[in-house]
């Protein structure tokens, strides 16, 4: 049996795919959570094998609680299941520890495949965005958030988002003297010199769409 934590801010959604994975009688959800917080709360509370995981959560995101998860529960497995179709959300959540990313808008036989398995271990794409960043790969094309750490992406995107920096240090539980040299350190890798050019190069990103 595969014990699933389901983390999606969208109660229709989660239950939506609860119904659909829990047809298989090895899979079982045993929790389910909104946001980070009640994410790790789950963890600290249940016994899970791999946790099912959206990008877009109300504070925290999926890529910086992915860090934070294999920081404390090292042993779990990671699947994100995300509306982004595009490279840099699939690479940074991956360079974040997951193990899997499948798009909101694969077939639902991919992602229970994908379930499978990322809980036997191996890495798994679902089939939109898998030749897209075979291709990239190949022609060594890389996309603006490349150089930027799981850290500062995830900075970056509650900045464009709209928090500030008190907000930012609270919601990740650092100074925000670090969100400040974060903030510097962004800048400087993506090669924009003001706040405003960094919010057209993160439009141009997508990010902070939900």
């Amino acid at each position: 049996m595969i014990e699933l934590l389901l983390v999606d801010d969208h109660a229709v959604v989660r239950e939506g795919y609860r119904r659909l994975l829990e047809r298989r009688p090895d899979l079982h959800v045993a929790g389910e959570a909104a946001d980070a917080d009640s994410a790790l709360h789950c963890l600290r509370q249940t016994p899970i094998d791999l946790v099912v995981l959206d990008l877009s959560l109300p504070g925290m995101g999926g890529i910086e609680l992915t860090r934070r998860i294999l920081q404390r529960f090292p042993e779990i497995k990671i699947l994100v299941f995300s509306m982004h179709r595009d490279t840099m959300h699939a690479s940074q959540a991956l360079r974040a520890g997951a193990l899997g990313y499948v798009t909101k808008s694969s077939p639902p036989e991919v992602l229970i495949q994908a379930i499978y398995k990322v809980a036997r271990g191996d890495k798994v794409l679902s089939p939109d965005i898998a030749p897209e960043m075979a291709l990239s790969l190949l022609e060594g094309k890389t996309d603006p958030g490349a150089d930027l750490s799981p850290r500062e992406f995830e900075i970056l995107r509650l900045l464009v988002s709209g928090h500030d920096v008190d907000e930012i240090a609270g919601l990740l539980a650092i100074s925000p003297k670090t969100v400040q040299n974060t903030h510097y350190q962004i800048k400087s890798k993506l090669g924009v010199r003001s706040d405003f050019e960094l919010a057209r190069l993160a439009m141009k990103m997508r990010l902070g769409e939900e």
